[in-house]
């Protein structure tokens, strides 16, 4: 069973349709996908509709947090999507995109850089705007050759001479705010140094004592050694262990299935998670 809890698509910062995406995971081999589009649901729809028979999909979200200055993302899983206070949440940290992607871009014309709102709005399209949207549109200039090399101090990596701050929620509230919808928290990527900062041990500690229930492992930012080392940690703190492509389609260079989940710790999910359940494929449109 192959199974893959960190996706992304259209409906905020991957290249994928959620009809494509859940397409493409099937035709990847997978049995099970999430749809964990940043701070956004809006892509459920369109998803459950083309699941195809023999693929599962587990709705989720990668909201955005940030614990003592440090950006942090928490994946939710199985959670109920109209819960009020969650909701409020979300979009809240949704609403805050559009103004700092204007701040990045009048960073970025400062700096020299021709990007434009319209620009990065065209490569948005109907997604949640975020930095990739303006990496992409530095890539369209020529400026760099790739998303990732926008991701630095140069231009837009935390602290960077593009970087403008969004609003994020405090992590500790976020697994408040997804247990009281039902659902279950993991930390996405926490050893990923090379997106910065990283939050250091003691504080997943704290997290894990305040009801988070999983970190994500097998990531592809996480080097052996990082693996090993987030592996320990959470059995030291009880905390289930997954893995995961984080498929953005063609923004990243990473394929679905790239890491997988095991079978168990996604039972364990689904057991504790009271305010949605995985849907199975029953054709597809």
């Amino acid at each position: 069973m192959r199974i893959d809890l960190h996706c992304h698509s259209t409906a905020s910062d991957g290249t994928d349709t959620p009809a494509e995406l859940v397409r493409n995971a099937a035709a990847a081999g997978l049995d099970v996908v999430a749809l964990t589009d940043h701070d956004s649901t809006r892509g459920y729809a369109e998803a459950v509709a083309a699941l195809p028979r023999g693929l599962t999909l587990v709705t989720g979200a990668e909201l955005s947090c940030r614990v003592d200055g440090v950006s942090m993302h928490l994946l939710a899983y199985l959670f109920d999507p109209e819960e009020p206070a969650l909701l409020a949440e979300r979009e809240l940290i949704r609403d805050d995109r559009v103004p700092r992607a204007q701040a990045m871009i009048a960073k970025l014309n400062e700096l020299g850089v021709p990007v434009t709102w319209e620009q990065v709005k065209r490569i948005a399209g109907d997604g949640s705007v975020g930095r990739p949207h303006v990496a992409s549109a530095l890539v369209e200039l020529g400026v760099v050759p790739t998303v990732s090399d926008a991701f630095t101090p140069e231009w837009l990596a935390d602290g960077g001479r593009a970087f403008v701050k969004k609003h994020e929620a405090d992590p500790f509230e976020a697994i408040r705010l997804v247990k009281n919808a039902g659902g279950v928290t993991v930390f996405a990527h926490p050893a990923a140094a090379k997106r910065g900062r990283t939050v250091p041990e003691s504080t997943i500690a704290e997290l894990a004592a305040a009801g988070l229930d999983g970190i994500e492992v097998d990531h592809m930012d996480h080097d052996a050694d990082a693996r090993t080392r987030m592996r320990g940690l959470a059995t030291d703190l009880g905390l289930l262990t997954t893995g995961s492509s984080d498929y953005h389609g063609s923004r990243k260079a990473v394929a679905l299935g790239a890491n997988t989940t095991d079978p168990e710790v996604y039972g364990e999910i689904i057991r504790r998670a009271t305010g949605a359940f995985p849907v199975p494929g029953a054709g597809g449109a």
